[in-house]
């Protein structure tokens, strides 16, 4: 098995602590990850992929983990998010890679080659479809689809407020979102998301009776112990772009993807509750592919390994490095 090694790279004016696997020259892949996440929602992809001939990047993004954690809010806008990774790729001197994101990350690599098409020789999206632009801004659309209804998107949009709650107890946040959050309940925990109740978005999250079987103690205290160093601030403040992205991208709302595309989700998981999966057409113009696991929830390459690896590496062999 191939091993990783841990390092910091400068990059965009912020340092991003990257896990790096396979010989340098090989084809690049980078991993994106989501929230709340780190480059440790990927450890079973590394390896795989590593072993397999490419070299892997899968760094802690700005504002996680290890990696830079800026104050403004504007610096996690989706030019920064991008050009972060594009920066990893100049620190290897690699001129394109496949960008794999799950969550949020799957966001990221969906505007890479939106922004920065000589970059990008493929996409693969984890948990979150190729969407077309909102014709007004994101915020004023979830409000007129959830009226008065909780939004868990619309709850982290006011700086302070969710962070109060997500970091009054990070153990109790990473137990109710990752180890809570499981097929098949994560279906029902969409309608929690959705739903008139309680103003705070964990007490939404069922308290597991034990651990789903994919996830150790030791991985989910991994977790716990990051977060409760870091706090949540970082990664909330991704949400809190929604529209300037929304803003600042209007020149690219007739640009289609023209590279390889994979959409892979589990059919447990409540993003699939409200997202749509049947837009592609409005974004991609290259060749496409959608793979859906059954009975997989949220967490899908922690979830189902061996099966999001065999997706990923059939579709790495088909892209024009």
């Amino acid at each position: 098995m191939a091993q990783s090694t841990e390092r910091l790279v400068d990059t965009n004016g912020v340092q991003l602590r990257v896990v790096e696997a396979g010989d340098r020259g090989a084809p690049v892949v980078i991993l994106a990850h989501g929230f709340p996440e780190l480059a440790y929602s990927w450890r079973h992809q590394i390896p795989a992929l590593a072993d397999a001939g490419y070299h892997v990047l899968a760094p802690d993004q700005r504002g996680y983990g290890g990696s830079s954690r800026p104050e403004a809010i504007e610096a996690y806008d989706i030019h920064q998010l991008t050009a972060d990774l594009v920066g990893l790729l100049d620190d290897v001197g690699a001129e394109r890679a496949v960008w794999v994101g799950h969550d949020w990350g799957a966001v990221v690599v969906w505007n890479a080659p939106l922004l920065h098409p000589d970059r990008v020789a493929g996409v693969a999206a984890l948990s979150v479809p190729p969407l077309p632009r909102a014709q007004v801004p994101p915020t004023e659309a979830f409000r007129k689809t959830f009226g008065e209804n909780f939004f868990y998107i619309l709850y982290f949009q006011q700086p302070g407020v969710a962070d109060a709650e997500l970091n009054g107890d990070p153990a109790r946040t990473i137990r109710r979102m990752i180890g809570g959050l499981r097929p098949p309940g994560d279906q029902g925990a969409a309608l929690r998301m959705l739903a008139p109740g309680p103003e705070g978005f964990i007490d939404r999250l069922p308290e597991p009776d034990g651990l789903p079987d994919w996830i150790s103690q030791d991985e989910l205290d991994h977790y716990i112990s990051e977060f409760t160093r870091t706090g949540f601030t970082g990664g909330l403040n991704w949400y809190r772009n929604f529209d300037r992205n929304w803003e600042t991208t209007a020149e690219l709302a007739d640009v289609k993807i023209a590279v390889p595309s994979l959409f892979v989700a589990g059919t447990a998981d409540p993003v699939l509750s409200f997202t749509r999966t049947d837009r592609a057409s409005e974004v991609i113009a290259g060749p496409y592919r959608e793979v859906l696991i059954d009975g997989a929830g949220h967490w899908l390459q922690q979830q189902r390994p061996d099966e999001v690896n065999a997706i990923l590496l059939e579709f790495l062999e088909g892209v024009d490095w």
